[in-house]
């Protein structure tokens, strides 16, 4: 079952990094005074671009930094002027012999241990606890002889360090002001304490390493960033100013580190995908890997990208659905099985869908629509409470959406009917469906049969209105062709389609078993891509070979992961993928 998860709209047929740098001596015992990079403002801020004069000009060869060309182009005059000076502190720095991409760092710990492990600190009360923890440099304020520095960990996490010419020496305290820039990941050691206004921090000092091993640095540059960060900020009026949604998607990663909903998006993310796992093993499910590389796009009705293979000379296929293998599965003897696999249709791209998409489908022995239907309730559920706690979740815009209980139930035609209406069925003409549909405006191809008609109206009428977690069932057999006929309904199959905030994040059937009418639904899709239709099924010679041994009854599901995180968090879909496909600029 595998549905169109790549899109908004519901699909037409079948749808589912320590070291210390060479010679960080340097770092203690003070360093050439001669400079060709000065140091940072008094103060700055993560995203600010940093008040400095331009120093002595060295030709990029010098430097040892070629400027890339989209630092004249696409970058401002000051950004191009900001890469020119970090080029020349790094060139400067390896001159000096003193690496800016040191192989390791003596970390011992992380900024969230250190946080969580002395949040009782009081206002000015000092440790002996010496610790080496690593982070982004994203706020600097320079005092003379106090430096302070905020450092933010991949989690988000923040922590002061404190660099004072007492601790760390006058002449290494003006290397930092002259080589640190904002962005810079910097490495600091030192003792944790609390400021005198009660703010947890490191205060950085040299030392020795672990049974009297080499000096460790008080600080030293863990990577130098030669672009500077992009400006965020708040007006007078309390706007705030961000990155551009493309260039959030085109460059995610400073998307990352700039914006927590990003960080918290991927970390939800992962706990969603683990909560499903978890769900379906403690139910005795078997993950299975089905390839990605087919000899036919099958499982889906839905357009294939088309690659080749040289050592076969034939054409195959990008996966546009795992159904067809799950189901040879099936046939195995492997009774509960499911996969969280990547699927890719040659479909569009844009803010709502991507062609390349992350999608669950489970299958069960014995199983039905019903007890698909169950099952998917209670994952989706248990996804809400494990990554949010509740089942009534927050979303982006702050509104409230409750998942829990039993959800709705419809019929297909029975809300098209209603919203229509007139009364509308399985038998219903195609000729008065076309009528329906041009009344509003809406094209139908030739090749469209009456299921797909009355699926084309359902989601003009009755769709987008379908708010909460509704299962809108039994749909027609026309468009359904993996799909067990109803078993008291003419026309009909057993499917449902379940409509989350008035888009589809799932479906399944009660699947069809019996190979002789699976041949004939299969000739049935032959003839319809004779017809025109780009999306049609091809007759899968080995599948219907598989189901001659027998199939069991069986019920199966596909869902859309990131359509499950939209559900869940009111995103779009561009937030909830990591990196979507963008058109190359």
């Amino acid at each position: 079952m595998t549905l169109g998860l790549d899109r908004l709209r519901p699909s037409r047929l079948c749808v589912r990094h320590g070291h210390r740098r060479p010679s960080s001596q340097a770092r203690l015992t003070g360093r050439p005074k001669a400079r060709f990079g000065v140091g940072l403002p008094r103060w700055t801020k993560l995203g600010a671009v940093t008040n400095q004069p331009n120093p002595p000009a060295e030709t990029p060869a010098e430097t040892g930094a070629e400027v890339p060309a989209e630092a004249h182009s696409s970058d401002s005059t000051m950004q191009h002027e900001q890469y020119q000076i970090r080029a020349e502190k790094r060139a400067r720095l390896l001159r000096e012999g003193n690496d800016p991409y040191p192989v390791e760092l003596p970390v011992t710990s992380s900024i969230k241990e250190v946080r969580a492990k002395y949040a009782d600190l009081e206002a000015g009360e000092e440790t002996d606890d010496i610790v080496g923890l690593v982070g982004r440099v994203i706020f600097s304020r320079n005092t003379g002889k106090l430096c302070f520095v905020t450092l933010q960990d991949g989690e988000g996490e923040t922590l002061q360090v404190m660099l004072s010419a007492r601790e760390v020496g006058p002449e290494n305290l003006e290397a930092y002001k002259a080589d640190v820039d904002l962005g810079d990941i910097m490495f600091a050691h030192g003792r944790v304490i609390s400021s005198r206004r009660g703010e947890l921090s490191v205060m950085a000092a040299p030392g020795k390493g672990q049974e009297g091993g080499e000096e460790i640095p008080a600080w030293t540059l863990g990577a130098k960033a030669l672009r500077p960060l992009p400006k965020v900020f708040e007006t007078e009026d309390g706007q705030s100013v961000e990155l551009s949604e493309d260039n959030r998607v085109r460059r995610r990663y400073l998307d990352l580190i700039m914006r927590p909903a990003a960080r918290d998006m991927v970390r939800r993310r992962a706990t969603v995908i683990r909560s499903m796992r978890d769900y379906l093993h403690e139910r005795g499910f078997i993950e299975l890997e089905t390839p990605m590389l087919q000899t036919l796009a099958g499982g889906a009705a839905a357009r294939p990208f088309v690659t080749h293979i040289n050592a076969y000379d034939t054409d195959l296929y990008l996966r546009i659905a795992p159904e067809l293998y799950l189901k040879r599965a099936l046939v195995g003897g492997v009774d509960k099985v499911f996969e969280l696999n990547r699927n890719f249709r040659n479909e569009g791209a844009d803010s709502s869908h991507n062609p390349e998409f992350s999608m669950l489908e489970v299958y069960e022995a014995l199983g039905t629509y019903n007890t698909m239907a169950t099952l998917t309730r209670e994952l989706i559920q248990n996804a809400a409470r494990t990554a949010f706690g509740t089942e009534v979740v927050t979303l982006a815009d702050g509104t409230k959406y409750d998942l829990s209980g039993e959800w709705k139930s419809i019929t297909l035609f029975g809300s098209l009917s209603q919203a229509v209406g007139r009364e509308l069925n399985a038998q219903t003409p195609r000729e008065e469906l076309v009528e329906i549909a041009e009344g509003i405006g809406e094209y139908i191809p030739e090749h469209y049969n009456r299921g797909k008609i009355a699926e084309v109206l359902f989601e003009e009428f009755v769709a987008h209105e379908l708010w909460e977690p509704t299962f809108v069932r039994d749909f027609p057999a026309e468009s359904s062709p993996l799909t067990r006929s109803h078993r008291s309904e003419p026309g009909l199959t057993e499917k449902w389609d379940l409509y989350v905030r008035g888009f589809e994040l799932a479906t399944a059937y009660s699947e069809l078993t019996d190979p002789v009418v699976q041949r004939e639904r299969f000739e049935q899709q032959a003839l319809d891509a004779a017809k025109g239709d780009p999306e049609a099924m091809e007759l899968d010679l080995d599948f219907l070979e598989a189901m001659d041994y027998g199939m069991p009854p069986a019920g199966g599901m596909g869902m859309g992961v990131d359509r499950l995180l939209m559900a869940l968090t009111g995103e779009g879909i561009r937030e909830t993928i990591m990196f979507p496909l963008v058109k190359k600029i």
